[in-house]
């Protein structure tokens, strides 16, 4: 019999088809426009939308509910540490740790160590002063007391380094552009103090270094002026000549106590005037000089300083934003997988293998030390995304979040969006250099949902983004 009906029901079908289309349209819309908050606060920062890559995902979907330039391989900065810390704390574990040996080659008799003191390291980023302090401590209770060689540093863990500490911005001896080192210690920094004394009627600005290196002089040329503090780093300058640093400018009464942080002397030296002073304080001497190698087959290990476990070093690295300590790692994950000598090569290949198993391909990753302090690093926004979906479903997920600075808490955001409802709602890492601003992570939103937000711009007034990155944080924390 002829169905009468079959021209409506396709009729029907049509429309329900034209209608799924439009819903889909509509959903692609959506996805690809930024709010009106982020939108407007791009403008007034003078920052084209096309310049600005943007991906917002409920952890528990399947598609982001914003994408913006979501496919354009940009800068990310600083935000590229998420990607080392998770493939850190996946490859390596949370309770990974890093050692540091220490050989004696010679004769012990009476406290005199006839032969050298040697110091083998194995890539820590986190052996501090202190650290050394107590293994010195531990050497002193052992009976050693006089040290009639060398101290001998073993650094080859690490490949030597080809490349220039000025080379990313000229400021060769900031700390933040220290290299790596696979005998670190302290960071490689020396931290000057900046503060207001007053000795009787004249106020004056005093300097003082943390650690105290006598062979390091300090020149002081500051003068204290009145007014706001400021960017107080653009007021002072500082000329070093072999061991002398020299300070310049002006200081504001106001800035009360301030440091900054540089990197005077090379590995060798800094270790060595670390060492001896230390020893010293401890009732210790030596003789002898200092000088690089590897561990001689004649010596024997004595002692060893254990690292604080990866879960804790990954805080020091997010939350703060340490480069020089991002690099330690990068560089400790090609080593561990594939052998020592550490090279960048092998860090690279390492992450990308790692990123495969797991089914991220992200054919447009550059990778130059896995710090984002870098012209060269790129990742798209939706692989920052994915990575950071597939790091909320793994087992490292609560050590990866709780590395994160927490807004308007602690790290790099503690003073980002104070009166906002968000406020300790976010676990976000930001990543800034100039022509970038970028922040990547976690917002937990007033429903108890996790979000991820990826904000990445690349543009001359980037700097000024920061306003269209916190509209982007309160309006996924509103999600209803």
């Amino acid at each position: 019999m002829f169905n009468q009906s079959a021209p409506r029901f396709a009729y029907l079908e049509t429309i329900m088809r034209i209608f799924t289309l439009f819903l889909l349209f509509a959903a692609i819309s959506a996805q690809a426009a930024l709010p009106d908050s982020v939108a407007d606060a791009l403008q007034k920062a003078g920052v084209p939308q096309d310049h600005v890559s943007v991906i917002v995902q409920r952890v528990d979907m399947t598609a982001p509910l914003i994408s913006n330039q979501a496919d354009q391989p940009l800068n990310p900065a600083s935000t590229m540490k998420l990607l080392t810390t998770y493939a850190g704390l996946s490859l390596l574990g949370p309770a990974y740790r890093w050692h540091t040996d220490v050989y004696m080659d010679g004769t012990l008799s009476n406290g005199v160590l006839q032969g050298n003191l040697i110091l083998k390291g194995y890539g820590d980023p986190a052996f501090m002063a202190e650290d050394l302090w107590r293994l010195l401590n531990n050497l002193r209770q052992m009976g050693i007391k006089d040290i009639r060689g060398d101290l001998l540093l073993d650094a080859s863990y690490f490949s030597p380094n080809i490349a220039n500490s000025a080379d990313f911005d000229g400021e060769a001896y900031r700390a933040y552009n220290a290299l790596p080192n696979g005998l670190l210690l302290n960071l490689k920094a020396s931290s000057f103090k900046f503060q207001t004394i007053s000795l009787g009627s004249n106020p004056q600005v005093l300097i003082t270094m943390e650690p105290n290196l006598p062979e390091v002089k300090v020149v002081n040329r500051v003068q204290l002026k009145p007014g706001d503090c400021g960017e107080w780093k653009n007021k002072v300058s500082y000329q070093i000549e072999k061991t002398t640093v020299t300070f310049s400018g002006s200081y504001a009464s106001s800035c009360g106590e301030k440091y900054m942080e540089l990197s005077l002397l090379d590995d060798a030296h800094y270790t060595f005037g670390l060492f001896r002073a230390i020893w010293q304080q401890l009732g210790g001497k030596i003789q002898g000089d200092v000088k690089q190698i590897t561990v001689p087959v004649t010596a024997n290990k004595i002692a060893q300083a254990d690292s604080p476990a990866l879960a804790d070093v990954i805080r020091r690295i997010n939350k703060y934003s340490n480069n020089l300590m991002a690099r330690q790692l990068f560089l400790t994950l090609g080593a561990e997988q594939q052998g020592a000598p550490a090279e960048a090569a092998k860090s690279d290949k390492t992450i990308r293998d790692w990123l495969a198993t797991k089914s991220l391909v992200f054919n447009e990753l550059v990778l130059e030390n896995g710090a984002g302090l870098s012209r060269n690093e790129r990742i798209t926004a939706r692989h920052m995304a994915a990575l950071l979906l597939d790091a909320y479903a793994s087992p490292v997920m609560p050590e990866l979040m709780s590395s994160l600075p927490i807004l308007s808490v602690d790290g790099t955001v503690a003073k980002r969006l104070k009166d906002s409802p968000a406020v300790g709602r976010a676990h976000l890492k930001t990543g800034s250099l100039n022509g970038v601003g970028a922040i990547s992570g976690y917002v937990l939103d007033s429903k108890g949902r996790y979000w991820v937000l990826v904000f990445m711009a690349n543009d001359m007034q980037a700097a000024a983004s920061k306003a269209a990155q916190d509209a982007l944080i309160d309006w996924v924390y509103q999600q209803q």
